[in-house]
């Protein structure tokens, strides 16, 4: 038996591009196994921009809370790619180890037969096939890459399908406007099931509204119109026609989590799991965890870098909607505790980064811009500072997160300084290694 590393390498040649959107290759490749895809636990399957990751997080720490066994898959892995699959268990699931994944990998390459297919196709295939041969209540399916014709939308009856804010990004492959956009978010709903649309601004609304209607949902939940979240008193309150909830503020921090934990409660009551205790909801928001998501390092080797009474913080947020939704929550931090803000951030040419970083204009004090290691298409740390001035910010090149931390802790600052590190999943899954606290 090979290991998981040696497979996945192999399989980034079985299709000469990463990103090809059809289901017609992993269709033939299902069928080759069984169709396994036909005898999944009930799905709730979840398309987005933004927040699909943290929905789902919210989604599993409630389920979970009530003793239901929950499987989960999301994309890209922080670290190790076996965090993509997360298997369920009574008292909560793992990570898939490394015999199972190798025993699928090797099975779907098998039945592939070397056809055409690309990584995340054959990757998936694998990851169903476990979903289907081990047993749990809910499946928790993160898409991939828009929704239409995404690897993951061969559920043909989601107990209830999820589309978390939508904004620019990935427009090569999406489409180059937001209804462009969210008309292939719109893809995954499904005749008979319930779709879930949060809260986001009026034109994607429209958008999804009138794409679930044509798909035959069985009923359409609208954030801010049919379901509501709002903070009162140092209380998350969620409203919907079934009743209210009035929970605990969310472990995750950010408003913007109140939203996706908003999402994730009407998500569950339209797939069925509304009548579960009010204890497992209260639970859901305390025990939720979604790493380098406005996380805070307060222990490892790199946190042991910054200055006396600095605070180190780390977010995947990559696009210019990340970017807005992180620099609110940095101003939030800052009005609750106010402290200098000094960035350090690496991106990819893939992403827009002037938008992203200018919402930081007049709420950092400095950036730091870094490369991001064994990435082709990561923006060289000189091209990431340049954009940054132009956007506003007082921005400097480093060689590295730990280089740039050294340069932070060796200079004076009128306080403590909050420093955060920003602007790629890749970027954060580097740091959480290097850091010594790899998501568990």
């Amino acid at each position: 038996m090979g290991s998981s590393d040696t497979l996945l390498a192999r399989f980034l040649a079985l299709h000469p591009k990463l990103i090809d959107l059809s289901l017609g290759r992993i269709l033939r490749l299902l069928e080759r196994l069984g169709d396994p895809h036909h005898h999944l636990p009930p799905v709730i399957h979840v398309a987005g921009t933004n927040g699909k990751g943290s929905t789902i997080a919210f989604m599993r720490a409630i389920l979970e809370a009530a003793g239901l066994s929950v499987h989960v898959y999301t994309s890209p892995h922080l670290v190790r790619f076996h965090e993509r699959i997360r298997l369920g268990a009574p008292g909560g699931g793992r990570y898939v180890d490394e015999a199972l994944l190798v025993a699928a990998l090797e099975r779907c390459e098998k039945a592939n037969a070397g056809d055409p297919i690309t990584f995340f196709e054959i990757t998936t295939s694998a990851a169903i096939l476990l979903f289907a041969e081990h047993k749990a209540d809910v499946l928790l399916l993160e898409v991939g890459l828009g929704g239409r014709y995404d690897t993951t939308n061969v559920v043909a009856h989601p107990a209830c399908t999820v589309v978390t804010p939508v904004s620019m990004d990935h427009s090569e492959y999406l489409g180059d406007t937001v209804t462009k956009i969210a008309g292939e978010k719109a893809g995954i709903f499904k005749r008979g099931a319930p779709a879930v649309i949060a809260p986001q601004e009026p034109e994607p609304t429209a958008v999804l509204e009138a794409a679930a209607e044509r798909a035959g949902a069985s009923k359409i939940l609208i954030g801010a119109q049919d379901f509501n979240v709002h903070e009162d008193g140092g209380r998350l309150v969620y409203e919907d026609g079934d009743g209210l909830l009035d929970l605990p503020l969310p472990r995750l921090a950010g408003r913007h989590q109140h939203i996706n934990a908003g999402t994730a409660i009407a998500a569950l009551r339209a797939a069925g799991y509304g009548g579960l205790p009010a204890k497992a909801f209260e639970r859901g928001m305390l025990e939720a965890e979604w790493p380098a998501r406005l996380q805070r390092l307060a222990r490892g080797r790199l946190s042991e870098l910054v200055p006396a009474g600095a605070e180190l913080w780390l977010d995947g947020g990559h696009n210019p909607d990340g970017g807005r939704v992180l620099a609110q929550a940095m101003a939030d931090l800052e009005e609750k505790n106010p402290a200098p803000l000094v960035m350090i951030a690496g991106l990819l040419s893939t992403k827009d980064a002037k938008a992203t970083l200018g919402h930081f204009k007049g709420l950092a004090l400095a950036l730091f811009a870094v490369p991001i290691q064994n990435q082709l298409v990561a923006r060289p740390a000189e091209e990431v500072a340049a954009l940054a001035r132009e956007a506003g910010l007082n921005a400097e090149v480093a060689g590295s997160v730990e280089q740039a931390l050294r340069e932070i802790a060796a200079r004076s600052w009128p306080a403590p300084p909050r420093v955060l590190i920003c602007g790629s999943l890749y970027l954060a899954g580097e740091v959480l290694s290097a850091n010594g606290t790899p998501p568990v």
